[in-house]
């Protein structure tokens, strides 16, 4: 696909990327629930997932979702550990299907902030006696803040078993029918502490150099395209930014970006911070585009604009003006799940979002 500004192109333009086609270049950002059963999706995650397909999302990406149960962030997360965790998922993504939108999943290791409570439950690191279990990171540095956990710096053995868990939850994502993967590479979670010197001190071939830093994802970058059929979209979200200074920041992204499209990277989901728990964030509408832009720009790949994106126009203006090739919500989409055919009607294109026929008479 073209990576250059079209302004033919809009918000409810087609998107192909490989063998598969979004019918608009929409999608639901990976947004986690903290919900599941030993890493089983519920009900819960079928209504949250196919309510969106059926408000008109082109695509609908999975939660962030453990390729191990050390890599969960809470016990509450969606795992793809297990075979068990298989037909619940592949549930759901019959049903997105059935409704338009390409089904996606989003695969991670939370490294040294997993072991958490849940959000609601306040979010700090649980004691192994409350449920917790010990974490693991490049480095033995805490989080901070609430995170007070000192994780085991892994060792070489420890690094291939990862590896092998991210290619095994690929295998099973496949099996799920799941049309687009994406890695989890942003946040402050496992891949991203290998990034950023922040939280990786290391001397060894992973750590120092951003040569070494980069190598984790890289290698479990071509370990996974080797086992997720060239056909299907593959995906990496990356935090562009640390917002701190001496950490990862925009000019390492992009050259990464530029490394991760020939092992078969077809678009990088532009997403930032997470690494220390008090970076100044300049938060506010599009703040991450910029991101999305000079990488699809200066690294000649396609990206996702993530981040306050709230109005329809903003989003088209987006995609008119070459600034990424689609457009991620979350917190929106939770306030309204029909947001694409709001911004269907609003942008003058209401005939390009159908609903469902049970809807005929309101649609």
């Amino acid at each position: 696909m073209s990576i250059h500004s079209n302004s033919s192109l809009h918000l409810f333009q087609p998107m192909t990327i490989k063998s598969v086609t979004l019918r608009n270049r929409i999608g639901v950002s990976p947004m986690c629930e903290y919900s599941s059963v030993d890493g089983a999706a519920t009900d819960w995650h079928l209504v949250h997932l196919g309510s969106r397909a059926v408000g008109g999302a082109g695509l609908v990406v999975a939660e962030a979702t453990a390729v191990s149960p050390e890599g969960r962030i809470t016990p509450g997360d969606a795992g793809i550990w297990a075979d068990k965790h298989v037909e619940p998922v592949a549930r759901i993504n019959r049903f997105l299907k059935e409704h338009g939108a390409v089904p996606g999943i989003q695969i991670a290791h939370a490294g040294r902030k997993a072991s958490t409570a849940r959000p609601w439950e306040r979010g700090a690191h649980l004691a192994d006696e409350d449920g917790g279990w010990p974490v693991i990171a490049p480095s033995a540095l805490a989080f901070g803040g609430d995170l007070t956990k000192v994780p085991r710096a892994m060792s070489l053995e420890e690094i291939i078993r990862v590896q092998d868990e991210f290619v095994a939850a690929a295998k099973r994502s496949l099996a799920a029918g799941c049309e687009w993967l994406e890695l989890h590479a942003a946040h402050g979670y496992l891949l991203h502490e290998f990034l950023s010197p922040i939280s990786n001190r290391r001397t060894d071939r992973y750590g120092g150099s951003f040569e070494n830093r980069i190598r984790l994802l890289l290698e479990t970058t071509r370990a996974v395209r080797a086992v997720w059929p060239e056909r299907l979209p593959l995906a990496v979200r990356i935090s562009c930014t640390d917002w701190v200074e001496g950490g990862w920041d925009i000019e390492e992204s992009i050259e990464l970006a530029r490394l991760l499209k020939p092992e078969g990277v077809d678009l990088v989901d532009c997403s930032s911070g997470g690494m220390v728990p008090d970076a100044s964030i300049p938060a506010g509408a599009g703040y991450q585009v910029p991101f999305a832009e000079r990488i699809r720009r200066e690294a000649g790949i396609a990206t996702a604009a993530v981040g306050c994106i709230t109005e329809p126009t903003h989003a088209d203006e987006i995609i008119r003006n070459g600034r990424a090739d689609m457009v991620l919500l979350a917190r929106e989409f939770l306030r309204e799940p029909y947001w694409p055919r709001l911004a269907a009607r609003a942008l003058g294109h209401k005939d390009a979002v159908s609903g469902p026929v049970q809807y005929g008479r309101a649609w």
